[in-house]
């Protein structure tokens, strides 16, 4: 892969995206000034609110300026609700980036798989010291030694498909195919574990893969319905929902790939299948929805206290982050976040909220990020999370480094940990 292909790979949790393939794409072309759209709710506004408002909105316009097509913002600092979007949401024929656009969100699926998984174990339909073996039967090498817990949290050694060179050349070859949940598991049990069953942590996307099949035939539904019936729909999501085709709902910002990915123009990946990341990171939702989601999770709305206590007990992959049940946590220089990141091709999320669930911050950028989009939309990243703490950005914001436990760099919070590598 090369550097462009791995910073990729940092910033999207789910992401086919390299550069070995070159799509059809429009000829290159600086874009124009990029429109905004902001509202704000909640009390008075004040002059320390009006400032950081403006230095979030710079720092969106300075992810556009880089090279993005659009990026979607929503902060909440738990009594006053700032949305913005800036750029457009598609270049041809041109739109303006609304704020309740939706977008393909990646990796934010986990959490919400995690959620229904958690509901039908209360229901006693599923355990999670159930091995993969138990419920499906021959379908992964040592199935018996691999329990739910072991998918949910990363532990369970199970090779992740999407680094699976074979898949990148499949899924590049034909972005419109149809992929079915076994041919993604087959790529992942092709390859050797990483690491004996619950000895270590690395994020598998085909932990995710299995764990949906297990959810569909412990309840009977299709994940499609259970999303639905069991998130969605109790929560008034209107702007939410698990993608089973490439077609959008709604109004949406199309993703793309900017010059250099693909081709000497931008790539318009929306229409792209949803199928190869399916129960990993195939939903589509917006800023507002995912804002309540969170929300309404870690306040204790959607699942009983002691349910979300078992989620949020964390592994730690490094000093300074935990992983969960399909969810992570983050110690940043402005507060601890709890939430997850998403990425699929075009479209990259961030949705970071405090353990209460009374502030948030949800970033929707539709664009694949190369170096210059990265670099900007890493600084955009740490001022909303020190927006929604109501603090300032530090002078120098340092965290710990995944390479080593004892190095310190400055470490950008859209890389998802670096926890998919």
């Amino acid at each position: 892969m090369t550097a462009i292909a791995r910073r990729v790979a940092a910033l999207a949790t789910v992401s086919v995206v390299a550069i070995t393939m070159l799509a059809p794409s429009s000829p290159a072309a600086a874009l124009p000034p990029a429109p905004s759209v902001a509202s704000t709710s909640g009390v008075a506004a004040s002059t320390d609110r009006d400032a950081s408002t403006a230095a979030l909105r710079a720092a969106m316009q300075a992810v556009v300026d880089a090279g993005a097509t659009g990026v979607n913002a929503l902060v909440d600092q738990g009594d006053d609700v700032t949305r913005l979007a800036v750029g457009r949401a598609r270049l041809s024929p041109e739109r303006p980036l609304r704020t309740g656009d939706q977008a393909r969100v990646g990796s934010i699926t986990k959490t919400l798989m995690s959620v229904i998984a958690l509901q039908l174990k209360r229901e006693g339909k599923l355990a999670f010291d159930d091995t993969i073996e138990s419920w499906l039967p021959g379908l992964v090498p040592g199935g018996s030694a691999i329990t739910l817990r072991m998918l949910l949290n990363h532990t369970s050694g199970i090779f992740n498909y999407t680094d699976d060179p074979d898949f990148f050349a499949a899924a590049l070859a034909d972005p419109y195919r149809r992929w079915s949940p076994r041919e993604l598991i087959d790529f992942g049990v092709s390859n050797p574990p990483v690491f004996p069953p619950g000895t270590s942590w690395s994020y598998s996307n085909t932990g995710y893969i299995l764990l949906g099949l297990v959810l569909q035939k412990a309840s009977g539904q299709s994940i499609s319905e259970l999303v639905q019936r069991r998130v969605t729909r109790p929560l008034h999501l209107r702007n939410t929902y698990f993608a089973n085709s490439a077609p959008f709902r709604g109004s949406y910002a199309h993703g793309y790939a900017p010059p250099g990915i693909f081709g000497s123009g931008y790539t318009d990946t929306s229409r792209w299948t949803p199928t190869w990341a399916w129960a990993a990171g195939a939903l589509v939702s917006n800023t507002a929805d995912l804002a309540t989601f969170y929300q309404a999770l870690l306040s204790g709305r959607l699942l009983p206290r002691a349910l979300l206590r078992e989620m949020t007990t964390t592994v730690s992959p490094f000093p300074g982050a935990g992983y969960g049940l399909g969810i992570l946590t983050i110690d940043t220089p402005c507060g601890t976040i709890w939430g997850h990141t998403g990425g699929i091709p075009g479209y990259v999320t961030i949705a970071y909220h405090n353990r209460a669930g009374t502030r948030s911050t949800v970033l929707l950028l539709s664009t694949e990020p190369n170096d210059a989009i990265a670099q900007k939309f890493d600084a955009l990243v740490m001022q909303a999370v020190c927006d929604m703490f109501g603090k300032p950005v530090p002078a120098a914001a340092t965290m710990a480094s995944p390479e080593s436990a004892t190095a310190t760099s400055t470490w950008p919070l859209s890389t998802d940990l670096r926890l998919h590598q």
